[in-house]
């Protein structure tokens, strides 16, 4: 994936053309033509940049909004659905088992584990957003820019980010990216968040309350030594033992779903340029398939957040790439056990 990665950073002026070849792919798969394929369900639409909130305190401060379904988005009548659900383009570049990715090693606190995964799954939807920045010879703007995608949509979802007043407002989906990304480093660099130094009993302690998605982050500390020790041993958290706090649960749960919202402009507006143009749509599902996989294990996503996704994910569940997980588990008690060895997908 490295050599890929340089390669598109030099730019469009010399990608592939296979996409307007019909009949032609990788492997012998089909090509996708554009009268075909919905390049964005918003791409019509004016560009339309709402003021943003210059209050840190709304920074994390997200909202989701529902639309009808677009004309493409799903089969109707003899309309194919989009080439991205098909199962001839549901490839990956890594043959094994993900289950094997997912699965925490036996000495692996569970904390730790997530804390892990989350940090290893931004990494890699990290490179994704980076090929959608790239700046397109032809236009000389990036591939995903204010007039193309004036909305932050995915499928027949709009996802608005809310302003000062506390209203969702509607952005371009590079700005609501950009937003998320910056959020997403932030509670990663936190260290009342993120814990890296040497765990103590006292540091381990937080306050009682979980964050809300709207609030911001607010280091609570370690509590005062002077606390009656009777307070602070009844309660338990998942990640308690490795020193996260309390909101450690919901502030993970919170950061997959916006890094599931990413994953869904990504695919609903960028899969054919320049995804399938550069021939990287393997990786894209590569690393899709492993945040889903982790997600759906630890029950970090819920149904509403994999929605607009929902028909690839039930092709790889169909083929046996992915397990059903119909009873999803929390953070706390979610077991993976394979034997299978599996290559990473980067």
């Amino acid at each position: 994936m490295a050599s890929f990665f340089s390669s598109v950073r030099q730019g469009f002026g010399g990608r592939s053309n296979k996409g307007n070849q019909p009949g032609k792919g990788n492997g012998g798969t089909p090509s996708p033509t554009t009268p075909g394929y919905s390049h964005s369900p918003t791409s019509s639409q004016p560009p339309a940049v709402p003021p943003m909130p210059h209050s840190p305190a709304l920074s994390s401060a997200m909202s989701f909004e529902s639309q009808g379904p677009p004309p493409d988005a799903m089969p109707s009548g003899n309309r194919r659905p989009p080439f991205f659900f098909r199962e001839e383009y549901a490839g990956l570049i890594v043959k094994g088992n993900f289950m094997t990715l997912a699965a925490k090693p036996k000495l692996v606190e569970e904390g730790e584990w997530m804390a892990h995964q989350v940090v290893e799954q931004y990494r890699l939807l990290e490179q994704m957003i980076e090929v959608i920045k790239v700046i397109d010879e032809r236009t000389g703007r990036p591939i995903c820019n204010p007039d193309v995608c004036p909305t932050m949509s995915a499928s027949g979802h709009t996802y608005t980010w809310l302003d000062n007043n506390k209203k969702p407002i509607k952005i371009p989906a590079i700005q609501y990216i950009n937003l998320v990304q910056k959020w997403i480093v932030g509670k990663i660099n936190d260290p009342s968040i993120f814990p890296t130094g040497p765990i103590q009993v006292e540091s381990a302690m937080y306050a009682s309350g979980s964050l809300t998605p709207s609030s911001t982050p607010q280091p609570l500390g370690p509590t005062s030594l002077n606390a009656p020790l009777s307070q602070l041993s009844g309660r338990e958290w998942f990640g308690k033992s490795s020193g996260f706090p309390e909101s450690f649960e919901s502030d993970i749960k919170s950061i997959y779903r916006q890094m599931m919202r990413c994953y869904a402009h990504i695919y609903h507006g960028h899969w054919l340029d320049p995804f399938w143009n550069v021939n990287s749509y393997k990786e894209l599902n590569t690393c899709f398939i492993h945040f889903i996989n982790v997600g759906k294990l630890f029950g970090l996503l819920g149904d509403k957040e994999i929605e607009p996704m929902q028909p690839l994910v039930d092709v790889w569940i169909g083929n046996g790439m992915l397990q059903a997980h119909s009873q999803r588990q929390s953070p706390q008690n979610a077991q993976a056990q394979s034997s299978q060895p599996a290559a990473p997908p980067s």
